[in-house]
């Protein structure tokens, strides 16, 4: 008998207990979460480490060899208000799969395309394909597992993000200053591709089936009414309104820290300035920690805790001090994975219904924020260089502090 059939399709009689933490299940939903994390982000980022060499290969420019990299982020934040109907028809697990199976086959059949034009369209359907997967992983975090075991599953499916999307990062500091020959890049996204595939196959024996999802007839046309009613919660408004603010602070950051420590006093080469991104470990450790303390000490709390290091952090990497920048950016990435972990957990919580839109709802407006606010720094770079991008960030972080405050008073701050 089919997942779908039976286990999503009919409920049983007496509701089944739900994934307690400690356990077995618990365990294997956790390694399960973490390669879907890891998977979705690596394929996201994974031409990140080479646009020169798109650049070169194909005579594009830099901003238009980008492409590669943002259309996948765009129309997959888009489609995860659809994937996330979609997913109440057809089951959780079914659709989680699907995503990671398709979106690791379309990456690796790069290493075939012969133009540019045949990569953006690749990358745009990886967008389509990955949309399945981070919407519907906290829905069936919050459908399948005890309320307090879901913060730090969530932390974990976070902690894998993070090491997923710095394994692209990482690669393209590495490629930047060695200088890989055409046509090399083809290699490294069947890398990718594959290994992609292989977490889909861990995550299928590995995460149980659903056991409380419920079926539902596929309609498109009550999603606007589903998006007003969740926007109308205002648990819900201020978290969607914070995942804005949180990934356009930290995109604004990072996009702009390499030119900093490629100027005087620093002068560091592309390469080591992109070590940076080895921070990202600390990032994984804090969505897993945090995201567990919260469970312990209520979300709200922690999330204040955690606006304020981030502010404290940022403040750390004001002078020209290298290992002062380091500190700031570690005790920042830390603050900002467990605000994220604690956030993306708690909005399918706060809805009594349509949690897999609660999610989407978020996601899309947290990837809009990364890309909106990492654009506009630009032009605090270009006037005012790091004093300008730290204002500007500090004044974003700022805001998710404030709604961090306003929501530790919101019913469900536990």
């Amino acid at each position: 008998m089919t997942e779908a059939g039976v286990s999503e399709g009919h409920a049983p009689a007496q509701s089944p207990a739900r994934i307690e933490a400690g356990t077995p299940e618990f365990r294997r939903t956790n390694i399960a979460v973490f390669f879907c994390g890891f998977a979705i982000f690596a394929v996201l980022y994974c031409p990140q480490p080479v646009l020169p060499l798109f650049a070169a290969e194909f005579n594009v420019t830099p901003a238009q060899s980008s492409i590669a990299v943002s259309v996948t982020a765009v129309v997959m934040a888009i489609s995860m208000l659809f994937a996330s109907s979609i997913s109440e028809a057809v089951g959780r697990k079914v659709m989680m799969l699907g995503s990671l199976i398709a979106s690791s086959a379309l990456t690796l059949a790069l290493w075939a395309v012969p133009g540019w034009d045949s990569i953006i369209w690749l990358r745009a359907l990886s967008g389509l394909a990955l949309s399945g997967a981070p919407a519907v992983t906290l829905a069936y975090l919050g459908e399948e597992m005890a309320p307090k075991a879901v913060p730090g599953a969530v932390g974990l499916y976070i902690g894998g993000s993070a090491l997923g999307g710095m394994s692209g990062r990482l690669a393209a500091a590495i490629v930047s200053d060695f200088g890989m020959d055409y046509g090399s890049w083809r290699l490294a996204m069947a890398g990718i591709g594959v290994c992609g595939l292989i977490c889909a196959v861990f995550f299928w024996r590995l995460l149980p089936p659903s056991r409380h999802f419920k079926a539902r007839e596929l309609r498109f046309g009550g999603l606007s009414r589903s998006m007003l009613r969740l926007l109308a919660t205002p648990a819900i408004f201020l978290l969607v309104l914070a995942g804005f603010c949180l990934l356009g602070s930290f995109m604004t950051l990072y996009n702009y820290l390499g030119f900093r420590l490629q100027e005087p006093p620093f002068n560091l080469s592309p390469g080591i300035a992109g070590m940076v991104f080895l921070i990202y470990p600390v990032g994984s450790f804090g969505s897993a920690w945090l995201g567990a303390l919260a469970a312990k000490q209520g979300r709200g709390r922690v999330l204040i805790g955690c606006s304020l290091a981030m502010l404290v952090g940022l403040t750390m990497m004001t002078p020209d001090s290298l290992p002062m920048i380091v500190a700031g950016l570690s005790l920042l990435t830390f603050s900002f994975f467990g605000a994220h972990a604690i956030c993306s957990g708690w909005a399918p919580a706060a809805a009594s219904a349509d949690k897999a839109q609660a999610s989407s709802l978020y996601l899309l407006l947290y990837y809009i924020g990364g890309g909106v606010a990492g654009s506009v720094g630009g032009t605090f770079w270009a006037s005012h260089r790091w004093d300008g991008v730290a204002l500007f960030s500090g004044c974003i972080m700022a805001g998710v502090l404030a709604m961090a405050v306003a929501l530790s008073r919101t019913p469900q701050a536990r």
